[in-house]
């Protein structure tokens, strides 16, 4: 079972920068590998994207060299109370959601 994992504080200054943290137990086996001489099927995780209400925070796009497991750290910016979307895209369609609400004081 893929299972993101999320750091985000709870709450924030209004246009202070924070750290978010992200981790996703996935394999990203890049169908490469072999295991009792069968070829180990492709299944990679190709997109990473966070929103903040809908407006894009940050995106990464990974390829074959991300190791399984992959952990995405970066900073942000707020102005408002806010849901944080998290969402990872496999090259097969299949998509993993996640969501914090973060409160701006």
């Amino acid at each position: 079972m893929t299972t993101p994992r999320i750091r985000v504080p709870s709450s924030v200054k209004a246009g202070e920068a924070f750290e978010i943290r992200t981790l996703i137990d996935h394999p990203m086996e890049t169908g490469l590998r072999h295991q009792t001489g069968q070829a180990v099927a492709r299944r990679m995780i190709t997109r990473f994207e966070a929103q903040a209400d809908g407006e894009v925070l940050f995106t990464a796009d990974l390829r074959n060299g991300t190791s399984a497991n992959p952990y995405i750290g970066f900073f942000a910016r707020l102005v408002r109370t806010t849901t944080i979307t998290f969402l990872w895209r496999e090259e097969d369609g299949r998509e993993y959601r996640a969501t914090q609400r973060v409160t701006v004081t």
